[in-house]
């Protein structure tokens, strides 16, 4: 069978493979997730925004898509990159097959790719931006369309929830503002199962009407982008320095550490995967970690911000979380929430519910004691 679509990269790299979903062309990032399931949480996670997502485990789709494993209501990334898509799923659960959804959603997908090469090729170059377009298109007119299409900036708007909502549990012990930049599902989940009520919030939420809202803490959500690219959520932290414990996850943990004056650059080509390694400097704990970020926080802008480094990558030694003790403040750049896999970190979330009592409890000594 001929090769009927194949994705140009901006450098003129060229990879053929055969069409599934939609037959639309997308110009978009391309970065590789090397997680062996998961891809339905991947597609779902608006942190890949714009992106054009290659998975590096040849066989996707085999098990389905299931009505309860969405991260959130849209379908993210730009366009999916498989070597192997499977049209006959052996799941119980399963609803819809991976090339039905991408139909009814409009995504374009390549399959029978070199995606191998294709991750060695982003490896060791970089991401880069790249068009999924039709077989006949010539490489030199692919990458002039590159070029002509415009860096989008308001990925996080285009995601954030438009209007305050609410997630409540049974018997709560606090009550949380979710700072919305993108967030998944699975974080509003674990917080409702460590006892906290949520009241999810816009991106450009100001601190003001947020303390108006009286939470025990906020919670900084992850999303995709140049963390960069959303000042008002930097500001909006700024104004809750030392107001009330703040826990910010991926995005989340970057724009905290803007908001204390550090900085973040753009990695070669970002983590995402399932297969992180993350050492807790504290403890000397190794845990292996879910992903999913092209930005990381320099570690030596942390000096004279208040913050401390907590985690660290093994893999290449970034930061990967960091502490303000003195206004309970902490934050990770991986997915303690996991959605898919590992769930090895997911104790972050007691630790946040420990964090707001301590501070309950100090806030009414003081209060007693000034009275």
């Amino acid at each position: 069978m001929k090769y009927d679509r194949k994705l140009i990269l901006e450098d003129g790299s060229t990879f053929y493979g055969y069409g599934f979903g939609s037959r639309k062309e997308a110009v978009c990032e391309v970065v590789f997730n090397t997680s062996m399931t998961g891809y339905q949480e991947i597609l779902s996670d608006p942190s890949y925004t714009g992106q054009a997502v290659v998975m590096s485990y040849p066989l996707i789709g085999n098990y389905g898509v299931a009505g309860e494993d969405y991260e959130s209501r849209l379908i993210a990334p730009s366009a999916l990159l498989v070597r192997d898509i499977n049209e006959n799923p052996s799941n119980f659960r399963s609803i819809r097959t991976l090339p039905e959804l991408m139909e009814e959603e409009d995504i374009p997908g390549i399959y029978g790719m070199d995606t191998r090469k294709l991750v060695r090729r982003i490896r060791d170059h970089g991401t880069m931006r790249g068009i999924v377009t039709d077989a006949g298109v010539p490489e030199a007119e692919g990458v002039q369309r590159i070029q002509d299409t415009p860096l989008r900036k308001d990925a996080v708007a285009r995601v954030s929830t438009k209007k305050k909502w609410y997630s409540r549990t049974s018997n709560p012990a606090c009550h949380v503002v979710a700072i919305d930049c993108g967030m998944k599902a699975n974080i509003v989940r674990m917080l409702n199962q460590n006892k906290c009520n949520v009241t999810i919030v816009p991106y450009h939420t100001e601190a003001e009407e947020i303390l108006e809202l009286t939470p025990d803490g906020v919670f900084i959500s992850n999303g995709p982008g140049d963390p960069m690219d959303v000042p008002e959520v930097i500001r909006t932290l700024r104004g809750l320095h030392g107001q009330v414990p703040v826990f910010g996850i991926c995005l989340g943990h970057q724009l905290i550490a803007l908001s204390y004056g550090a900085s973040t650059y753009k990695l070669k080509f970002g983590h995402r995967g399932g297969n992180h390694p993350v050492e807790d400097v504290r403890t000397k704990k190794i845990t292996m970690t879910s992903q999913n970020h092209s930005y990381a926080v320099r570690e030596e802008s942390l000096a004279g911000t208040g913050l401390a480094v907590t985690h660290k990558n093994l893999l290449d030694g970034t930061v990967e979380g960091v502490c303000c003790e003195k206004d309970a403040v902490f934050s990770v750049q991986f997915h303690p929430e996991s959605a898919p896999g590992p769930m090895d970190s997911t104790e972050l979330f007691a630790e946040f519910v420990r964090k707001m009592h301590d501070w309950k409890i100090q806030k009414q000594q003081k209060d007693s004691f000034e009275g």
